[in-house]
């Protein structure tokens, strides 16, 4: 999915739901300007913010992610994942660190989404936490990562898996500078 379709299909689904921007962006908890360039200057937000915009919308967050509705199973052969988006943990700069290859992309009315996401390292140290509601579930294919929960940190490597309350202020990233790849899956009530 092009970055401009993500702006669009949330402008689109505000419009469609009479809900003005200065009201979204106050129920998302983000700041008008923010969401204004989500909607017009094709700005990524971070996932946790495109979580809380689809909470403030009552819809999935798939929704802003589906190319296409299929109601049946949704198959993935191996090497065919879709290049979905890259998400900035940063709310407000453009280097992307996390990309994210959807797995569910064609299936309809799905309540988890699940990824692999490549993480690259992060020249910064300062790493920003995000909550939101929900679950997500990590199981580590290549390399190692480093989770901020809470107050702890926690090493997760090859092979190894966590599973986590989203609504606790986390972050995830690579361990040792290194890149890695996860299989994400998270789970956001509407």
């Amino acid at each position: 999915m092009s970055k401009n379709k993500l702006g669009k299909k949330i402008r689109e689904f505000r419009e469609f739901r009479q809900i003005s921007r200065e009201d979204l962006a106050l129920n998302a908890n983000l700041d008008k300007d923010q969401l204004e360039k989500i909607e017009e200057k094709n700005v990524v937000p971070s996932l946790g913010h495109l979580i809380k915009i689809s909470r403030a919308l009552g819809v999935r967050i798939g929704t802003f992610l589906d190319d296409q509705d299929q109601l049946g199973p949704a198959i993935v052969r191996a090497g065919e994942e879709k290049s979905s988006l890259s998400f900035s943990t940063k709310d407000e700069s453009t280097r992307e660190h996390l990309n994210f290859f959807s797995l569910a992309q064609d299936k309809a009315g799905r309540h988890m989404e699940p990824f692999i996401v490549e993480i690259e390292p992060s020249k910064e140290s300062d790493y920003k936490l995000s909550s939101h509601e929900g679950e997500e579930f990590i199981y580590v294919l290549e390399g190692s990562i480093e989770i901020n929960y809470g107050k702890d940190l926690y090493r997760i490597d090859k092979g190894d898996t966590i599973y986590l309350d989203s609504v606790v202020a986390h972050n995830v990233h690579a361990a040792d500078n290194k890149p890695a790849k996860i299989l994400a899956v998270v789970y956001t009530p509407i």
